[in-house]
This record gives structure tokens, sequence and C-alpha cells, in this order.
């Protein structure tokens, strides 16, 4: 069963492979699958059609056969992240074979749009409504 560890919030969740229900958020058990399932919010403006870099994480454990290979598709998207590093993917694109542990950047977290709090900043003040 593998387990998917959210950085910085350490939030770990746990699944039996090929058992969780499809979201339509990304890859089935993707990362952004996986964190849609569990009521974490993992940032993906374009629905997870690997359209934008905005569920860019960073691998911050050894995942030698813990997801699945990048991919030309999910490359060239990367390429226009900010912050790439060797160890960044797409979280809507990396399918979860094994325990991962990845660190969602900073940049990454749009705390506006979540309502005034972000795991990052802790709680934001909202903004007035009209």
């Amino acid at each position: 069963m593998p387990k998917v560890t959210f950085l910085p919030a350490n939030v770990t969740y746990e699944y039996e492979t090929g058992k969780l229900p499809y979201g339509e958020h990304g890859k089935p058990e993707s990362l952004l699958d996986v964190a849609e399932h569990f009521g974490f919010h993992l940032e993906h403006a374009c629905g997870g059609n690997n359209a934008c870099t905005t569920c860019h994480v960073i691998v911050k454990n050894n995942t030698d056969g813990n997801l699945t290979e990048l991919d030309d598709d999910e490359a060239d998207r990367l390429d226009k992240a900010p912050g790439l590093t060797i160890h960044s993917r797409l979280g809507c694109q990396c399918v979860v074979t094994g325990d991962v542990v990845v660190e969602i950047p900073n940049w990454n977290i749009n705390y506006v749009s979540e309502g005034g709090g972000s795991i990052n900043l802790g709680g934001a003040i909202p903004l007035p409504k009209k």
C-alpha cells in the first residue's frame, strides 16, 4: 500500500493500489488524484490536464520505481515551471507506485484562491467580500 506525504504540511495518506476511486483530476492514482481523493488541496489550475505547472512538486525521497517515469509531455510542460529542479514533477502526471514524499513549493500555493489560508503561511487574512 503506497504512502504519499505532502510537505510542508507533513500529512501522509495511504491507500490500496487499484482501489482509489478516480476523481478525474490528473492521471488515475497520480499525486494530484491522491491529494484530491483525501481532500488535500494541490493547486491545479488546468484541472490536471498537463496544460499548466501549478501542481509542480519537488520529490524529496529516492523514488526508484515509486513514481512513473517522466514522459516527454510532462518534461516539456515542466520546462515552464518556476523553480525547476532535477527532482521536479507535475502532480497531475506522475502516478504513484510506491511510497513517496513531495514538497509543494511556496510559489505553487495560491492562498487567496483557497479562502485565505495556506499550508505554508498559516492563516492569512481573507480578502473582504464585495
